[in-house]
């Protein structure tokens, strides 16, 4: 396909409030103008990639592909379009895409997209609704948006070279996109649906990853005739129950110790101590506090992987009523919750059914 991708990264990101421009931030692990490197030549779409900065050094450190081209940019965003424009002139393409270097989270999913509308049309830009009301204003006055009839366009944009060329090379003001161009003329855009994913990176906090604590949980009892066995929060039938100044159910035990772990608040044991007061008490009565004050704290679960390691009972025949009920009881989806079964080969006080173990690792996220 005689198709070309542009990305625009020759910004001054004076709103990112950093000392390098945002485009080269890392972000997921890779700068943030990588994505679209990345994604555009997976897509196997295009027969180049024009990456226009003004900081060309910055990228020949990188071990970028051969269809990888670099050029210097201008002064604002129309300038640096244009002048990718005039560098492409020379290969002659049919069709160009136009793609903002801070909007790393677009799939090659719409890039396929767009590709296929520009089949049957001039230029087509992708949009989404807006979420928010809008609001103009001229001189002072002050006027509401038809929310349903207004949108958001995104990048990349795509167009048949030749008129997007011929219209750029003529324009003699600024201009935010490259679809103004085609609207300026009162030219037809094809409209298709753009993904919310697809933002545009503007501030600092755009890209900030709340911070994730992890917590470790253990405990261990032995297991008695006469009571009542639980595991999870639920009973299980089974002939002896766990010893302990609770009812010892070791996963609720393990995952306050998770939690407690996790938010620097010492043991289970400083909450609740072997006194008269939480004498035989269920552990989810002693897990409801715990949860209470981590969510009051602005924490949130991100998930909870379990052990329990034990003989008999066999986990697989309870798993899922076991997760069914942590799930209730610290309210969050049960699909943030793993339970896997161990033995220990008949080894121990464990491999002879005299005790039951779990061990709990969870991740909790800090929300500012």
């Amino acid at each position: 396909m005689n198709n070309y991708f542009v990305i625009l990264a020759a910004g001054k990101s004076k709103r990112f409030h950093k000392k390098i421009a945002k485009q080269f931030c890392k972000y997921k692990n890779k700068e943030i103008i990588d994505h679209s490197v990345e994604k555009s030549l997976n897509s196997s779409l295009f027969r180049k990639v024009l990456v226009v900065t003004n900081n060309v050094n910055h990228f020949k450190k990188k071990s970028y592909s051969k269809s990888i081209n670099i050029i210097k940019g201008g002064r604002e965003r129309s300038d640096s379009s244009l002048l990718a424009l005039k560098y492409l002139k020379k290969y002659k393409p049919k069709n160009v895409f136009i793609h903002d270097a801070a909007r790393p989270n677009f799939s090659i999913k719409l890039l396929k997209n767009i590709a296929k509308n520009l089949n049957k049309n001039k230029a087509v830009v992708p949009v989404i609704s807006s979420k928010d009301a809008i609001k103009y204003k001229i001189k002072n006055q002050v006027y509401n948006l038809n929310k349903n009839k207004s949108f958001l366009t995104q990048t990349p944009q795509a167009f048949k070279f030749k008129e997007l060329y011929n219209l750029a090379i003529k324009e003699k003001n600024k201009v935010s996109d490259e679809a103004t161009l085609f609207i300026n003329k009162n030219y037809k855009i094809k409209f298709i649906p753009g993904e919310n994913k697809n933002s545009k990176i503007t501030y600092l906090t755009d890209i900030e990853i709340p911070k994730t604590y992890f917590g470790i949980g253990f405990d261990i009892h032995k297991l008695i005739k006469n009571k009542k066995l639980y595991l999870g929060g639920i009973k299980i039938p089974f002939h002896s129950g766990l010893e302990g100044h609770s009812d010892g159910d070791v996963i609720l035990h393990a995952i306050i110790d998770a939690i407690l772990g996790a938010t620097k608040k010492k043991d289970i044991g400083t909450f609740f101590p072997n006194n008269k007061k939480f004498k035989n008490i269920r552990s989810p009565k002693m897990l409801k506090p715990i949860i209470s004050n981590l969510y009051k704290s602005d924490f949130s679960i991100n998930n909870i992987d379990i052990n329990l390691i034990c003989e008999q009972p066999k986990v697989s025949k309870y798993r899922n009523r076991i997760i069914n009920s942590i799930s209730k009881l610290t309210s969050i989806n049960k699909n943030q919750i793993n339970l896997k079964g161990k033995t220990v080969e008949k080894l121990g006080l464990i491999g002879k059914e005299k005790a039951i173990a779990c061990e709990v690792i969870i991740s909790i996220i800090k929300n500012d």
